[in-house]
């Protein structure tokens, strides 16, 4: 690509994410309670999000082979219990992963 279709990119880029950031500011009133679509999404997305990303990670999970989803299944374990004893996003993916990888080595 030439250094000008890389500058357009870059607007073009630029002004969507400037859009996206700047369109709740401009759509719903300072202070004003959101709307009750937008209640009901934020109540649904992120248990949707959260399947979806599950379903996803345990997708290719080969339970035939003697041991061979164990990390897997030890390291979703792992997040789970970490979630509901911590109730931490953070400690549970990053002591999920680490499990993980921890197996993966051993």
């Amino acid at each position: 690509m030439d250094h000008k279709t890389i500058a357009l990119a870059i607007i073009i880029i630029a002004l969507v994410t400037l859009g996206t950031r700047a369109f709740p500011f401009l759509v719903f009133r300072p202070g004003g309670a959101p709307p009750p679509a937008v209640l009901r999404i934020s109540r649904r997305l992120p248990p949707a999000i959260i399947t979806i990303i599950v379903v996803y990670c345990y997708r290719g999970l080969d339970l035939g082979a003697p041991g061979a989803a164990l990390p897997q299944l030890a390291a979703g374990a792992a997040v789970a219990l970490l979630h509901l004893w911590r109730h931490n996003f953070l400690l549970s993916i990053l002591g999920g992963t680490g499990l993980y990888l921890l197996l993966l080595r051993l």
